[in-house]
């Protein structure tokens, strides 16, 4: 579930992940930054201005300001509604997500390069001991702090290295054991049989990011794709469900 549900609620919340998981999910999708005093939230971007009604960096907030904020304030639903608004929904932090959500996996993208906060979110985890996470960045540098950092967790890859591996890389060159690329990348197709071929000889899953549509999913998944992140997990579940018993 990428951020959750977040077709249906407002992504990164609490709300959005229950949804996911009761539509099938088995894997949280999320994004933290770490606020001024050292708390880590899952929020995807660097300001709380796109999702909430506060404006500002997460970085130069506190835990206090940010659970201030209302996180549905922005959210409309397919239909025009904005009914979460007003309606007591926060920025969660990763601790609480983790701690609500025991039975599922998490796939969590560290997007803030400031020197902490690989150190902080690794102390986290090792509190917490949640059992199947997949740590990844985007970001070049953070993904170097990740493996400098040898952690026990999992990790994916950043884009720099997706597209090393994309363009014909060895695999053998990063330490990611999972590739997470969209199925397509301007007019050029990403996911291929080749690709995934490369990729699981080497021992690499392959995620594909982000397909909500049904007819779009249903190939990947008959190519053999490990992963696919959706704002619409239930509808892609029961794709699955129906390819898995053709």
């Amino acid at each position: 579930a990428h951020r959750g549900a977040s077709l249906h609620a407002p992504e990164n919340t609490l709300e959005a992940f229950e949804l996911g998981v009761l539509q099938g999910a088995n894997v949280l999708e999320l994004d933290v930054h770490m606020t001024r005093d050292g708390e880590i939230v899952v929020m995807h971007d660097a300001t709380v201005d796109r999702t909430t009604n506060g404006t500002g960096e997460v970085r130069a907030m506190t835990y206090a300001q940010i659970q201030q904020l209302d996180a549905g304030y922005h959210f409309v639903d397919r239909s025009g509604r904005t009914f979460f608004r007003d309606r007591d929904v926060t920025v969660p932090t990763l601790a609480e997500v983790l701690q609500a959500f025991p039975r599922v996996g998490f796939n969590i993208e560290i997007k803030q390069a400031d020197a902490p906060m690989v150190a902080q979110t690794l102390q986290l985890l090792d509190r917490l001991k949640p059992e199947n996470v997949l740590l990844t960045a985007g970001n070049d540098a953070i993904m170097q702090a990740l493996e400098a950092a040898n952690p026990s967790y999992a990790l994916g890859m950043s884009h720099g290295q997706c597209r090393a591996v994309v363009k014909g890389a060895s695999f053998e060159g990063f330490r990611g054991r999972a590739l997470q690329v969209p199925p397509r990348y301007l007019l050029m197709r990403v996911v291929t049989k080749k690709l995934l071929a490369r990729a699981h000889a080497a021992g690499v899953e392959v995620h594909v990011w982000t397909v909500n549509d049904a007819r779009k999913a249903k190939p990947l998944v008959a190519l053999g794709v490990d992963g696919v992140m959706s704002d619409d997990p239930g509808a892609l579940v029961d794709v699955m469900r129906v390819d898995s018993r053709s």
